[in-house]
């Protein structure tokens, strides 16, 4: 066996003690898969003084997290700080332009620098590897990027952030409103204390545009991805879903077609019989359909100490075995720029929720709304009493064209009829 691959390691958070952690534990596994060993000889962090339940005593620390790039005695840099710019995107063009190889876990910096660092990866020749940034210790990375290499994918799509997914299937379980669900996961750890990154969904749009990349052969393009977060979804919603045949769920979806690339997260109704539907609390799962392949299904913990770790360390081990090759599955060069597909002609189902005032006529002015944007309705519910003079009347459309009832939505903007904004809600029919 050669000598140990020597890992400088910034950032020493839950994932960065993870790495330590998962490192002693299993030294001698690790040494046997990569044919070498794996040894972390410097760290930096912001605060020496916590206690991270490690040894950190054994490493030599430094304050300056950027040095660590510079030094002789380090052969890869893992960087675990987080952010899309600042110390951490300066120490990735540090490290690769010394020629350390380089892995990451950060999501937002990859999706809005990725093509620049794996670009300047390729001019270095070294590794550039971040199969923890995307759904934690699920190997999506790597099974998109080699297991699917032979393969034209048309589809991505799943279940991208844990946070989410913990409050819809809680709200799911008991019954429970978003606000009341969203306070307990902040308690139990697995909402942050300001939770818009999760919630809003931008997190997992990071995470949608690095699979689209990968899956389709294109440039990242963080920009082009239409977000709505699961603010607005009501206890009533997740009933209602249920009593249809549905579950809701926060799906990040990525399509390639001759009207270009699609991406989109977005709360929607899916199917019991879709895989999708039994994915439950902090669990993420990924679905990429290949010409050949067929349906790809991954799921896991999408995030944590142990599984994110996990990851770091099987990009620490491919590093050591000599593995490298693209970081986004073909050279940066060759990453299609293509167009962006317009939403208003995919063809689906739609939930729609209204708040109206209780009173007649107002089923009228929406049904006819409907009718002179040519959106067929499936069904209409309305259940309980009002509450302060309002009520909750449900929609299910019949499949058509996104932009009609996008044009009946603004048919109905600034009705008296309606007290709140309506809740729209596309159905996964795949």
């Amino acid at each position: 066996m050669g000598e140990a691959l020597r890992v400088a390691l910034a950032g020493l958070g839950t994932v960065g003690a993870g790495v330590i952690k998962l490192i002693d534990a299993n030294r001698t596994l690790i040494k046997r898969r990569a044919g070498r060993g794996i040894e972390i000889v410097a760290v930096s962090a912001r605060d020496r003084a916590r206690d991270r339940g490690v040894d950190l005593s054994r490493f030599d620390w430094t304050d300056d997290t950027a040095s660590l790039a510079s030094r002789a005695d380090v052969d890869a840099v893992v960087e675990l700080i987080g952010g899309s710019d600042g110390p951490a995107l300066t120490l990735a063009r540090a490290a690769i332009a010394s020629g350390k190889a380089f892995v990451t876990a950060n999501k937002a910096m990859i999706a809005h620098h990725g093509l620049e660092l794996a670009e300047a990866a390729e001019e270095a020749g070294i590794a550039f590897k971040y199969e923890a940034a995307v759904a934690g210790g699920i190997p999506v990375i790597k099974g998109l990027r080699e297991g699917a290499a032979a393969n034209e994918i048309s589809r991505v799509y799943g279940i991208l952030n844990g946070t989410c997914n913990f409050i819809l299937t809680t709200m799911e379980a008991e019954g429970r409103d978003f606000a009341e669900v969203l306070a307990d996961a902040q308690r139990l750890g697995y909402a942050e204390a300001d939770p818009s990154f999760d919630i809003d969904g931008v997190d997992a749009a990071h995470k949608l545009s690095i699979l689209a990349s990968l899956a389709f052969g294109t440039r990242i393009d963080f920009g082009a991805v239409a977000i709505t977060g699961i603010r607005d979804v009501l206890a009533i919603d997740i009933a209602e879903a249920q009593a249809l045949g549905f579950r809701v769920r926060l799906v990040g979806v990525g399509e390639a077609g001759p009207g270009g690339l699609f991406q989109r997260v977005h709360p929607c109704l899916v199917p019991v019989t879709h895989p999708l539907a039994h994915v439950t609390s902090s669990l993420n799962a990924i679905v990429a359909e290949g010409n050949f392949v067929g349906r790809l299904f991954f799921e896991g913990r999408g995030a944590g100490e142990g599984p994110t770790a996990s990851a770091v360390v099987a990009d620490l081990i491919d590093i050591a075995r000599g593995e490298g090759g693209p970081a986004f599955a073909m050279p940066v060069a060759s990453l299609a720029a293509p167009e962006i597909a317009q939403a208003g002609e995919r063809r689906g189902r739609a939930y729609l929720r209204f708040t109206v005032a209780d009173r007649p006529g107002v089923l009228a002015e929406i049904t006819a709304a409907m009718r002179d944007a040519n959106v067929s309705i499936e069904s209409v519910i309305q259940r309980g009493a009002a509450v302060d003079g309002a009520v909750q009347l449900v929609m299910v459309t019949h499949e058509g064209p996104e932009r009609c009832v996008a044009d009946a939505l603004e048919r109905l903007r600034g009705s008296q009829s309606l007290t709140a904004r309506p809740m729209l809600m596309h159905i996964l029919d795949l």
